[in-house]
């Protein structure tokens, strides 16, 4: 199974940070944020990657080079021009002959892929979206599902939203069949939560969603930047954090390893 991990953007809402790395290089306690995806690919058997990339491809391609450290197979696929996540996975179809999970290099999570893999291949979905749940939703993508999981609607970024109520939100993590390709119109600027996904609902096309139980974070603000190491230290997040954090909370220690 191959990881397609997007990692072109230019990260403007986490300036200055981003002026002189890019954004999936920006440090989360001792190492890059990408390097926990790759190690949560890793984890879950998942060894062969593709990153996408564009904005400062270099410094993503001199840290991770042929991903064997990680004990993984990381290409890279340049982007000349945005293409959009969806436009971006567009340009590597042909090495795309099986199901594939689409990432952001962007994000934090703990999520236990297997389970969504597994689940995603019972109901012979053409694309299961992870969601999780939020009580504030506004800045997300908001999915509603009827109770088999089937996907009813898209908000994208919705302006309001009522207090006390929770919303699956889409955290950009997908698990899709090869034949989505053929909706994905090539050299253009496509988007999957903003193009692709509301399209297919037009086409009667199911899409179903699976609620992911663990931890995640869009590293998009510089809040939500120092939130999300703030959310490490305090052993929310179930990765392989530092050796100092471990020591300084050794009841993280036991988490991390039944994880």
């Amino acid at each position: 199974m191959r990881a397609l991990i997007m990692a072109g953007g230019r990260g403007t809402r986490l300036q200055p940070l981003t002026r002189r790395l890019p954004k999936p290089m920006l440090q989360l306690l001792d190492r890059p944020m990408m390097e926990y995806i790759v190690e949560l690919l890793a984890m879950n058997e998942i060894k062969d990657i593709t990153v996408t990339v564009c904005h400062m491809a270099d410094a993503i391609r001199e840290h991770f080079g042929d991903g064997a450290k990680w004990d993984v197979n990381m290409e890279y696929q340049e982007e000349t021009q945005p293409l959009g996540t969806a436009g971006g996975v567009k340009l590597v179809e042909p090495q795309l002959k099986d199901t594939f999970i689409v990432m952001s290099g962007d994000g934090l999570t703990d999520f236990n892929l297997k389970r969504a893999i597994v689940e995603h291949h019972r109901r012979g979905a053409m694309a299961t979206l992870l969601l999780t749940k939020v009580e504030c939703p506004l800045g997300y993508g908001v999915v509603d599902i009827r109770s088999n999981g089937q996907i009813v609607q898209f908000v994208e970024k919705p302006k309001t939203f009522i207090g006390g109520n929770t919303y699956y939100i889409n955290t950009g993590i997908y698990i899709l069949e090869p034949e989505i390709l053929d909706y994905i119109p090539a050299g253009t600027a496509f988007d999957f939560g903003h193009d692709l996904f509301p399209l297919l609902l037009e086409m009667g096309i199911p899409l179903f969603g699976y609620e992911a139980d663990g931890y995640w974070s869009d590293v998009g603000t510089l809040h939500q930047y120092y939130q999300s190491q703030i959310d490490m230290l305090h052993g929310k997040v179930r990765l392989n954090l530092p050796v100092e954090v471990l020591v300084s909370a050794p009841e993280l220690v036991e988490a991390v390893n039944v994880h």
